[in-house]
């Protein structure tokens, strides 16, 4: 069984897909757990930068146990614990998957926490480590602080990187999320000004680096948020609307703008990719970082799941459950 998008900007349907023929480097793994991400969504409304044939089956991160491999598979073996990468076709009961899009989940790692760990936490690492270069007792500010990606990146940088963390909400349960994960400062962004907020937390200096997945208005606010030689990386826009970048502030501040388009790395810099997942996995194994859940829908609601995403009522991670997780070791 696999959740199927038949038609753009239709509900999503369940049906029966059959299994081929492994291909020699391919791996097929029986799926417990898929994360659901916000270009899940952009994909089954025709939104997304990769576009798929229709029908497909959404979901890019999933979680398992190995059913069988290809004949010049040697990285795991039938039984494995397994989270992957797939790119589509997570959200079903099996996904084939290639051989070096796949880690060994620990076995102190359930299956729903592993489903949390490759996209929201693989981004957050790319973007404060990679890409901003994030330094001990900085100051980092993230936007859509609940979401998924916005506390991967809260927990990142707080517990990891020991920086001092603004987070930016919509709602002040969200916000009080955001302090359980490790905030120092949080700014409900419906009920003030983010740009004025952060300036008084910062007395008047501004934070080193931005963390942006909301585009539009708050970016704009994030971005005349930072100090000299800040940086703001753009992870998404969530609010829908793309914004553009004051080029003469770049020069003014000497700030940086910088982007990360995490799934590209699996084809233009694999080492990279791959560091990004297996560090956070070393992470979560070590209890240094602490992957949250907020909500569990099993295959048959998958259209419910979606809308608690896209309805912005998510915090943490939405996984959708297969139904093997219960049976599986």
């Amino acid at each position: 069984r696999a959740v199927l998008c038949t038609e753009l900007k239709k509900p999503l349907v369940i049906g029966d897909v059959t299994s081929r023929k492994l291909q020699p480097s391919e791996v097929r793994v029986g799926v417990c757990c898929a994360g659901i991400n916000f270009a899940d969504i952009l994909a089954c409304q025709g939104l997304y930068q990769d576009r798929h044939a229709l029908p497909f089956t959404p979901g890019m991160e999933l979680s398992g146990q190995v059913l069988e491999t290809g004949a010049d598979v040697t990285a795991v073996r039938e039984g494995d614990r397994v989270l992957g990468v797939s790119g589509v076709g997570a959200m079903a009961e099996e996904c084939i998957v290639q051989q070096q899009m796949l880690w060994p989940i620990p076995e102190s790692m359930s299956y729903t926490q592993a489903a949390t760990l490759p996209v929201s936490y693989g981004t957050a690492i790319l973007a404060l480590v990679h890409r901003a270069h994030t330094q001990p007792g900085e100051t980092v500010l993230v936007t859509a602080a609940a979401g998924a990606t916005g506390h991967a990146a809260i927990d990142v940088a707080a517990n990891i990187l020991q920086a001092k963390v603004i987070a930016a909400a919509g709602s002040d349960e969200k916000c009080q999320l955001a302090f359980r994960m490790g905030a120092t400062s949080t700014v409900n962004y419906t009920q003030s000004s983010l740009k004025q907020e952060v300036k008084k937390l910062t007395d008047g200096h501004g934070v080193d680096v931005v963390i942006d997945a909301v585009g539009g208005d708050i970016f704009k606010d994030a971005f005349s948020s930072l100090k000299w030689e800040g940086r703001i990386v753009v992870v998404g826009f969530a609010g829908g609307n793309i914004p553009s970048v004051p080029a003469n502030q770049l020069l003014l501040k000497n700030v940086s703008a910088l982007g990360v388009y995490w799934g590209q790395y699996s084809k233009v810099d694999l080492p990279v990719f791959s560091w990004s997942i297996s560090s956070v996995i070393q992470h979560c194994q070590e209890g240094r970082i602490h992957p949250h859940v907020g909500a569990e829908f099993r295959l048959e609601e998958v259209n419910q799941a979606f809308g608690h995403v896209a309805g912005r009522g998510s915090m943490g991670k939405t996984v959708i459950l297969t139904g093997r997780n219960q049976t599986l070791p």
